[in-house]
């Protein structure tokens, strides 16, 4: 099965010469394609009765985490606009302080130990997906100097199996890194970078608990949302 094409300059490089990671990971030979069976485009099936859900971050029982509430909600769709039912959606992000919850991440910023910084939902029959989490913060990295990642949460999405996988970032509109960021900035065409900024939305908004933000995924075609080729 064939499917339309993203536009040229609407997604990244393997090799985003700012970015400086992309040196040493990105393909150095040509790509080769390998045929795909059967196994590896229905298997194994993603549904939600094999796996553990997680539409609140931010709240559990007996337990709160610190910063500020955000609830996201957004439709996957395809290359002609039609929804994408039963795609899992998984996110994870740094806490309110800039810093996951990982070993790796030594930044100097509080943990909360309330917050793990992941979650799973999946697309209903008409490609909608919702979580609540915490709004993450900023955080610096060594990619060159005084390097701050702007504000994001990241987005992996999984179609009927695991060799259907696509993963990207969404960012926060009137973030002053966005300009500055060379991970963003490695789609070079300016419109393809908007379609990875969240708008908010006063429909998302929960009254009196969280603000509300809308993120929509294209998978495919000309209008598709860019996807880290380099990570």
């Amino acid at each position: 099965m064939s499917f339309r094409q993203p536009a040229p300059g609407t997604q990244p490089p393997y090799d985003a010469p700012e970015y400086g990671s992309t040196h040493r990971r990105h393909p150095k030979q040509p790509l080769i394609r390998i045929p795909q069976t059967l196994t590896e485009t229905s298997a194994p099936r993603m549904r939600p009765s094999l796996y553990e859900t997680t539409h609140n971050l931010a709240k559990g029982p007996g337990w709160e985490a610190q910063g500020e509430r955000i609830t996201v909600a957004g439709r996957v769709l395809d290359e002609d606009g039609r929804p994408v039912p039963g795609a899992m959606v998984e996110v994870w992000q740094a806490n309110a302080a800039g810093r996951y919850n990982h070993e790796r991440d030594q930044h100097d910023a509080p943990l909360d130990p309330n917050f793990k910084g992941e979650g799973r939902v999946f697309t209903d029959a008409e490609g909608w997906y919702r979580y609540t989490t915490i709004r993450p913060g900023a955080y610096p990295w060594r990619n060159h100097h005084n390097a701050w990642r702007p504000v994001h949460i990241h987005y992996s999405l999984f179609g009927a199996g695991f060799a259907q996988r696509l993963i990207t970032q969404m960012y926060f509109p009137g973030d002053p890194l966005l300009p500055l960021d060379p991970i963003f900035n490695c789609v070079p065409d300016p419109a393809a970078r908007e379609r990875l900024v969240a708008r908010f939305d006063l429909e998302v908004t929960e009254p009196d608990h969280a603000l509300g933000y809308r993120f929509d995924i294209v998978l495919r075609g000309r209008d598709a949302t860019p996807m880290e080729n380099t990570a």
